[in-house]
């Protein structure tokens, strides 16, 4: 079984310098966030461990993405994280919420557990993204105290930005829209 990451990435990433940071910030945010709402080391490393293997495949090329994938439907800008996650169960990962976590990041997904909607929250309010970067600094600093809320905002103003760009919405991310609608 190889290393998994924890932290950092595992012996099989393909990561630019540039994608390594943004991986490093989201970890960094996670981290304060689970450090701020006091959560059990069990859980930070999953958290962590997530935020670690989520990005893991995402410098890769199109080939090396397509055959770890049985179904390689959708664009294939969305390819890495089910790519990530075959991988890492390949390597021994066999915590379902991490590996849902690492498979849905980009899309939302209604069956996560409490890590993938960190994950989700964390990859977008990172602070090294350029856009909204006030609103996104404000999200991030209501998580530790208000997570449902912010979970909601941030997978608005995703799915806003699907809408806006004229881009149709991938089924799991209408399913996870329309569960957190509903309650």
């Amino acid at each position: 079984m190889t290393e998994m990451p924890g932290p950092g990435l595992p012996t099989w990433a393909v990561v630019s310098a540039k994608r390594r940071a943004h991986i490093e910030r989201v970890a960094a945010l996670v981290d304060q966030w689970a450090t701020s709402m006091d959560i059990a080391s069990h859980e930070r490393s999953r958290w962590l461990k997530a935020v670690w293997l989520h990005d893991a495949l995402r410098d890769s090329t199109e080939a090396e993405l397509a055959a770890l994938l049985p179904d390689k439907s959708g664009p294939m800008a969305l390819w890495h994280g089910p790519a990530a996650a075959v991988r890492a169960r390949r390597e021994g990962e066999s915590d379902k919420g991490v590996l849902d976590a690492i498979h849905y990041h980009s899309l939302g997904y209604h069956g996560w557990d409490r890590v993938g909607r960190v994950l989700y929250c964390a990859d977008y309010l990172e602070p090294g993204r350029s856009f909204e970067r006030q609103t996104r600094a404000g999200l991030a600093a209501q998580y530790p105290d208000a997570p449902e809320q912010v979970l909601f905002a941030v997978a608005k103003s995703r799915v806003k930005e699907l809408i806006t760009k004229g881009l149709p919405i991938p089924e799991p991310t209408w399913t996870f829209w329309n569960a957190l609608a509903r309650s």
